[in-house]
């Protein structure tokens, strides 16, 4: 292990909205990535960094900590903090940003990781469909990664969902466009050439139900279940697609937030659910009601879940683990193509 350097002068911008033990953070870790400290060697003392930088002490030691929490340095107790022994460069360090927690989003993830393999260190975040978290999640992890992989879900003041914000477009934009995979969404906003793994929702949903167009026109009605200010908005290209299906198919229809809590059943419905919850309360008052699921009442369920195949349902679905696996093979071809991820009607016995 070698002596602390002199100088551990950093330029601290004291205007700065970047609170100041990031900026130090920062400022250390392109060092180490520089090649000005060198692996083991040890980094000034708390005492050292507070004095020559005018800081307290309590900054200097959330530094540290932040590098600590980055893995880029460790700790031994009473002698000081080491640079990370580790190579920094030897793997694919990606920062996997995604909007919401759910069975799905965490298939795409578990996908993507378990396709880079041991050749990729992955770590997960989520922003909750929220700008500022977005931003905020970028802004301190710009420099920690050498991929982001981005799911941009976010609400607008209606609580109604958008691709982008303004702020976000600029957050995105920010990243250099070799670190940038882009999951899920439509990508005209952002500028460069990237790799980008879509759906296109409207076209899908047509697509997927026309596939199961002949159990379909059994029913007397189609019944949609979109609910269009959930906490975490659905894209609007859903309810589009539907519409353009039934109105291009003569399929009567309707359209509600939610399933109600006293479902008044009418013969010969199909219903089309978005959300688990709803999913969940129509089976449980179906069989209430004794009604047989696929012969009274139809039901196909978005976004394939294990709940969904226990219950023998039908769904619409994009396949996650294709998403996720093009995601990792985008990162480790170099390659920069737009590829449209395969979107699925499974059959099973609700319909």
């Amino acid at each position: 292990m070698t002596t602390q350097r002199e100088n551990t002068a950093i330029n601290l911008q004291i205007n700065s909205s970047i609170p100041k033990y990031i900026q130090i953070a920062d400022s250390i870790e392109e060092d180490i990535h520089a090649g000005k400290f060198v692996i083991g060697e040890r980094l000034p003392s708390i005492r050292d960094l507070s004095t020559k930088n005018s800081i307290s002490r309590d900054t200097a030691e959330k530094a540290y900590k932040e590098l600590r929490d980055r893995s880029l340095i460790y700790s031994v107790m009473g002698i000081g903090n080491f640079v990370e022994s580790k190579d920094l460069n030897s793997a694919i360090n990606v920062f996997f940003l995604i909007n919401k927690p759910c069975t799905y989003k965490m298939e795409i993830y578990n996908s993507f990781v378990n396709a880079l393999g041991e050749k990729g260190q992955v770590d997960m975040y989520l922003y909750y469909c929220e700008e500022q978290l977005f931003i905020n999640a970028l802004k301190k992890n710009i420099n920690n990664y050498n991929y982001f992989v981005i799911m941009p879900h976010f609400r607008d003041s209606e609580q109604s969902h958008i691709n982008y914000t303004s702020l976000t477009i600029k957050a995105i934009n920010s990243i250099p466009k070799d670190k940038l995979v882009i999951l899920d969404k439509a990508h005209s906003e952002i500028n460069g050439s990237f790799p980008v793994i879509y759906q296109d929702f409207k076209l899908d949903l047509i697509n997927a139900l026309t596939e199961g167009i002949t159990k379909l026109k059994n029913y007397e009605k189609v019944i949609l279940v979109y609910p269009s200010k959930a906490v975490f908005p659905y894209p609007v290209g859903l309810l589009e697609g539907f519409l353009e299906f039934c109105a291009a198919h003569q399929f009567e229809f309707q359209i509600l937030e939610e399933i109600p809590t006293a479902l008044a059943f009418k013969s010969k419905d199909a219903y089309i659910t978005i959300e688990d919850n709803d999913l969940v309360n129509l089976v449980q008052q179906i069989k209430e009601k004794n009604l047989k699921i696929g012969e009274d009442v139809g039901i196909i369920s978005y976004n394939d879940t294990p709940l969904k195949v226990l219950l023998d349902i039908n769904v619409l679905s994009t396949d996650f683990i294709t998403m996720g696996q093009k995601a990792a093979e985008a990162i480790l071809t170099k390659t920069k193509e737009n590829f449209k991820n395969p979107f699925l009607y499974i059959e099973r016995n609700s319909l």
